[in-house]
């Protein structure tokens, strides 16, 4: 998707460290016909277009991904309109002069530059419409950092000059609004951002967006509330079983690495991913017995992976009409499988 640009506000952030002294300089805001006269149009040439087709999700895989959605908060039955950063935004996309955009895109470098870990550079605002299919406005904050130890090619004497606050788009980070779930379906609630630092400061200045929780933290919610509920159902209140229990659970919780608690029976845990799995249904969970580490969708469990115990020892049955292998060759590749039967009795006999 290509975009036209309506208008776009130029800002230098300076950091002085010495000082602790934080500085920003309006350049200048271009117009539709000044920016495409501009070296800037060659500069963000299909920008816009990377930012848009970037894939983000509400509850990311992990807590450090790049790209996530925020969603705008609003307190009780409050319209969206009451949170200060959506009217902001919804100020600098409406925007139908050069002059107040300007005066929107000053209030977003304002605000970026009192956040705590803010580096030196270029900050874009651009208001832009997609060439074609559709009219719906967006709007795009961008920044890009100065780069250290940027060199060009000089003469035979000096060979190198050394080029001072120089920028470019590589790790350019990013905010869109509104967030475009495809092509024509748009939502003004929500902004993306894309940043690949692990410093956030470029979510920070957004302080009335929340962000959802890491896809394995809202399942390890939902797991902990399944046994929990359990619990109460299982237990009297005042019962040291129950209190036992809890302690447990809250061991588990807080603990980074678990291991078999061993309290509910089959059906209740296939019962369990199956209620997690119709929420998400990509959800994957990773099992380690001994030294094998076991990676499988969660709803597999149950119908092709079971776990069971054999002579006090944990295993894993795993059933699958084709056995593929990496790219690492080894002679497991060549082997004839005997029935389970036969794996049960010899692994029996390795026991006796």
């Amino acid at each position: 998707m290509e975009f036209s640009i309506s208008y776009l506000s130029f800002y230098v952030i300076e950091i002085d460290q010495q000082k602790d002294q934080r500085t920003y300089s309006h350049y200048q805001t271009l117009d539709e016909a000044t920016f495409d006269n501009s070296a800037l149009s060659q500069f963000l040439e299909g920008e816009l277009k990377r930012v848009v087709k970037r894939k983000a999700q509400s509850h990311p895989n992990h807590a450090q991904a790049p790209t996530k959605l925020g969603e705008f908060v609003t307190e009780g039955s409050h319209p969206l309109e009451s949170n200060p950063n959506y009217a902001l935004f919804q100020r600098a996309l409406h925007a139908q002069t050069s002059a107040d955009f300007k005066k929107e895109s000053e209030a977003f470098v304002e605000t970026y530059v009192q956040t705590s870990a803010v580096r030196g550079g270029v900050f874009l605002v651009c208001q832009a419409k997609p060439k074609k299919y559709f009219d719906d406005l967006f709007l795009f904050l961008l920044k890009c950092d100065f780069q250290d130890d940027v060199a060009v090619l000089s003469d035979a004497n000096t060979l190198v000059k050394k080029v001072e606050r120089a920028i470019t788009t590589k790790n350019m980070k990013s905010i869109q609004y509104p967030y475009m779930i495809e092509e024509g379906m748009l939502e003004y609630n929500k902004v993306k951002i894309h940043q690949s630092s692990h410093a956030r400061y470029f979510e920070d200045f957004l302080p009335f967006v929340t962000y959802g929780d890491p896809m394995p933290e809202v399942i390890k919610s939902q797991v902990q509330t399944m046994v929990q509920d359990h619990v109460n159902e299982t237990f009297s209140s005042e019962s040291s079983e129950r209190q036992e229990m809890e302690e447990r659970l809250e061991s588990w919780s807080a603990s980074e690495t678990r291991e078999l608690q061993e309290q509910l029976n089959h059906h209740q845990v296939v019962e369990a991913t199956a209620a997690i799995t119709a929420h998400i249904p990509d959800s994957k969970t990773t099992i380690k017995l001994g030294e094998v580490v076991v990676k499988f969708p969660l709803d597999a469990y149950g119908d092709n992976v079971h776990l069971a115990k054999f002579n006090d020892r944990y295993v894993l049955v795993v059933d699958a009409e084709q056995v593929t292998f990496d790219k690492n060759a080894s002679p497991i590749e060549f082997l004839k499988p005997d029935h389970l039967e036969a794996v049960i009795q010899r692994m029996q006999a390795g026991d006796e």
